[in-house]
């Protein structure tokens, strides 16, 4: 193997494992080539070489340096087949695909449909992919959104009010599971769970009865719209509400060191796991093992034990 391509989305912990992925090549006497715009990129022959000095000074910032962008092109005939014409005439032997569900869901497809050596990086702040733990952006994220939900707490708990803190998941609730766990919240509303906001109401109600003067819920995007809950909450029980809707801020920021490390490990075996000629499978960390999953198992739905978490957090509330 010559020369890789690496191709990413964008979530914070990215650049680390993109600097893993170029020096580890680099070790191993291989080129690196990364694709601008993600899957855009690659379709458009945006190609850039990069080498150890292109990845110095990267390993503490968020986003991504290769930009990137959703690509609806790719999943047409036309788009698949300028994509590989840009691997063939660029004589790239292996691409490292760096991202969440739908990066990997495409990087999938160039493996078994075109015959491409594709090895993926899980990295995505939602961590819904099968069989991962944990993939890179997912601890930044829920750090981020844990010091905002304990800033509002501060202002929640002094003016005696209640507030729904919309999170990232549109289609798994792990960030809010997590975030209302570690942040003390009274309440999470989940993709992957029923949920009765007049159930909450009366239990808000019998609540402020007792003299609890403060509450905090949690919605996952995907879930309900923070601001819907909040107005549904105000006209049941008749207390002031207020919003906070975190938004993009989860996907930035300096990437943690949980996710520096993790984003290590992953990039730099995910460059020996393509030499040593494996492919269509994407790398993972648990117990300090590494190992890989098969991309098509990867990139089904994950499950979460929701109830633990909830039951918990109901406990502790």
């Amino acid at each position: 193997m010559k020369r890789i391509a690496v191709l990413t989305r964008d979530c914070a912990g990215i650049n680390a494992a993109i600097r893993a992925v170029v020096r580890t090549a680099d070790k191993h006497g291989i080129d690196v080539l990364g694709v601008l715009k993600g899957y855009d990129g690659l379709i458009d022959n945006k190609l850039v070489p990069l080498g150890r000095r292109s990845v110095s000074g990267i390993i503490n910032l968020g986003g991504t340096i290769l930009k990137t962008a959703r690509s609806q092109r790719f999943f047409t005939e036309e788009g698949q087949k300028k994509a590989v014409e840009t691997l063939t005439k660029n004589k790239v032997d292996g691409l490292v695909v760096i991202g969440g569900n739908g990066s990997l869901s495409a990087a999938h497809i160039l493996a078994t449909k075109h015959n491409i050596p594709v090895v993926g990086v899980p990295a995505t702040i939602d961590n819904d992919l099968n069989g991962v733990e944990y993939a890179i952006g997912f601890d930044t994220a829920v750090n981020v959104a844990l010091d905002a939900l304990d800033k509002i707490r501060d202002t929640a708990t002094s003016l005696e009010r209640i507030f729904v803190v919309e999170v990232m998941g549109r289609d798994c609730g792990y960030i809010a599971l997590k975030v209302a766990l570690a942040g003390g919240c009274e309440e999470v509303l989940i993709p992957e769970k029923d949920f009765s906001v007049e159930r909450m109401c009366e239990e808000i109600k019998r609540g402020s009865e007792l003299g609890k003067n403060s509450w905090i819920v949690v919605v996952a995007e995907g879930k309900a719209k923070a601001h819907d809950v909040a107005r549904e909450v105000t006209e049941v029980t008749g207390l002031e509400t207020r919003v906070a809707v975190l938004g993009h801020i989860q996907r930035g920021g300096r990437p943690t060191v949980t996710d520096r490390v993790l984003a290590a490990f992953l990039g730099s075996y995910a460059v020996e796991v393509l030499k040593d000629g494996l492919t269509d499978v994407c790398v993972s960390l648990k117990d300090e093992r590494l190992f890989t999953l098969p991309l098509e198992e990867v990139i089904q739905p994950k499950k979460i034990d929701v109830e633990s978490y909830y039951r918990l957090i109901k406990v502790l509330a």
